[in-house]
């Protein structure tokens, strides 16, 4: 797959393009996205993997594509399957295989002793909750740990029978002996090991202490020879830890840059929230078409191109902001656009039957597949003397500007004839269930010989050939902007973000679907063929996006 690489000019270019001038690295430049295997990647782990591999693209690097698994407990294989799916998915490789914290345990562990015999590092036994109390303020220093000054002798030999597995969970820690006064928090005595007897899918039970993520994080770096770790804002304050870990190992040092983290409204993105909808039930699994996962993303139809693309156009920052999910919905609308193939599709069907066609043979008319792109062709749907519209398509006692079908009115059905409504055939309880109307054959293709012009335009499925379909709409998660600012972000859940409709009809050609491909159906939206529950038998459709915005729409009148 071809990738656009980045072409606006950011901070972090610019960075890079001062060391290539002065020759800091080499020339090199070499990048990573580095996620833990904890849960599925979302929109904005996205943004960081379309940076970190972008920049490698553009500047002609690499870009490794490393697993954080320092935390046995939260960390599975299937999060490490699903994330190589969607990086490989968003267009981007990584050489010849993924890397894993967890391939340098034992150089960590062996920094680790050279940190202790050099007398930068000592095993403490207080508890966690003690940590934290002696720790102090930003207003207040912190209080040495009684611990704090055994011997180096004690220390490797205390650290060893933590590695061997003597103790219990959370009973010693390895700590860095750096300052319990130092301004910033994250230097007063960190944590590097703690002891977790928990079997790590990749290394079982060879170890029971694994490494703090601040302790492992520019190591795994160091050891891969990365010139530019790039993170997101949350890791600033880590910086000076991440060198002064570096620094006292004397080891290879590359440079951490932060910029800002992509945050969406209407959309939460915290991992544990997300979890928490899927263990609750309240979603279909992490590739909910409504869940901001990249798997939920491209179940619901989006693109790798769509994701690029918005990625690129909104930038790289230092400081952090909200983005309107309308933006990430019109990068979508525009790669569809250019791309989709349009067919017949009618969600509400309404039977339309045509009084003076006379034949009950099908008619075949010409459709264009798709008008941005005349390589696309035409293709043939069949006509007949009854078809379906869309029921909103109709009004008995339209309003002025109604410019679709109705009593007396004249429209033309897209790619084949003008039809006027002379009949209404109501049921007992009086709903609509039939049209009559005629036809002007001289109308084919939908265009007069006489030059006369109507103004409506309507889709339709002809009722004697079609497929049945589910079609699943669905909307935002979430009904407010900001659902975590008011208590617990469940109460902020949208009932109507999911809405079945059963007894759709299509046109023929959609019989078989192209896996993956997303349609156009005509003046509705963009619709998938849902990955997972579509079979031969049924067929489901989920919508990726509308045409237009509804809900810039209707937030207008509101606000009127």
């Amino acid at each position: 797959m071809s990738i656009e690489t980045a072409k606006k000019d950011n901070f972090i270019k610019r960075i890079i393009d001062e060391d290539n001038n002065s020759g800091k690295w080499g020339g090199r430049v070499h990048t990573r996205f580095p996620p833990e295997p904890n849960g599925y990647l979302h929109i904005g782990h996205a943004k960081s993997i379309c940076l970190n591999f972008g920049l490698a693209l553009e500047y002609n690097g690499e870009c490794n594509l490393r697993f954080d698994d320092t935390n046995p407990v939260k960390e599975e294989e299937e999060y490490v399957e699903s994330i190589i799916e969607d990086v490989s998915w968003l267009g981007f490789s990584w050489g010849d295989r993924p890397l894993f914290a967890s391939d340098y345990f034992d150089q960590m562990h062996a920094f680790a002793v050279e940190l202790i015999k050099a007398g930068k590092a000592y095993v403490c036994d207080l508890n966690p909750e003690e940590v934290k109390a002696q720790r102090g303020t930003l207003k207040s220093p912190g209080t040495n740990s009684p611990h704090r000054d055994r011997s180096i002798d004690e220390n490797l030999d205390l650290f060893s029978r933590m590695k061997s597995g003597e103790f219990g969970d959370g009973a010693r820690t390895l700590r860095a002996k750096i300052d319990m006064a130092h301004s910033n928090l994250n230097m007063r005595d960190p944590v590097m090991y703690r002891i977790l007897h928990a079997r790590h899918h990749r290394t079982g039970d060879k170890w029971c202490i694994y490494p703090m993520y601040d302790w492992a994080h520019g190591l795994e770096d160091s050891i891969e020879r990365i010139t530019h770790s790039i993170c997101t804002l949350e890791f600033e304050d880590h910086r000076p830890l991440y060198d002064w870990y570096l620094s006292a190992l004397g080891a290879y040092h590359p440079q951490q840059i932060e910029f800002a983290r992509l945050n969406l409204n209407y959309t939460v993105v915290s991992k544990r929230k997300l979890k928490r909808l899927v263990d609750d039930g309240l979603v279909d699994g992490w590739d909910d078409p409504r869940m901001p996962t990249i798997s939920g993303l491209r179940r619901r139809g989006y693109t790798p191109q769509s994701i690029r693309n918005f990625s690129e156009s909104i930038g790289v920052t230092k400081r952090d902001t909200v983005v309107d999910v309308a933006k990430l919905e019109n990068a979508l609308r525009e790669n569809l656009n250019q791309k989709s193939p349009r067919v017949m599709a009618v969600l509400d069907p309404l039977k339309v039957v045509i009084t003076n066609y006379h034949s009950e043979d099908i008619e075949y008319v010409d459709a264009i597949n798709n008008p941005e792109d005349e390589k696309a062709g035409k293709r043939k749907i069949s006509f007949s003397k009854e078809i379906y519209i869309e029921r909103n398509d109709f009004m008995e006692e339209p309003p002025k500007k109604f410019f679709r079908l109705s009593p007396g009115k004249e429209v033309r059905i897209k790619f084949a004839y003008y039809i006027t409504c002379n009949e209404v055939i109501k049921d007992g309880n009086g709903k609509i269930i039939e049209l009559r109307c005629t036809y002007d054959p001289e109308t084919r293709g939908g265009r007069s010989k006489d030059g006369r012009k109507v103004r409506g335009t309507l889709h339709w499925v002809s009722a004697k050939e079609n497929v049945k379909a589910e079609i699943r709409l669905y909307d935002r998660l979430f009904q407010s902007e900001h659902p975590e600012q008011k208590g617990d972000f469940i109460d902020d859940l949208n009932d109507d973000s999911l809405k079945i409709i059963d007894g759709a009809v299509l046109e023929k050609s959609m019989e078989s679907p192209s896996p993956g491909c997303v349609y156009q159906f005509e003046r509705t939206g963009y619709f998938i063929s849902d990955s997972r529950q579509s079979s031969g038998r049924r067929l489901v459709f989920n919508r990726a996006v509308s045409l237009r915005d509804s809900w810039a729409r209707i937030n207008k009148n509101t606000a009127k």
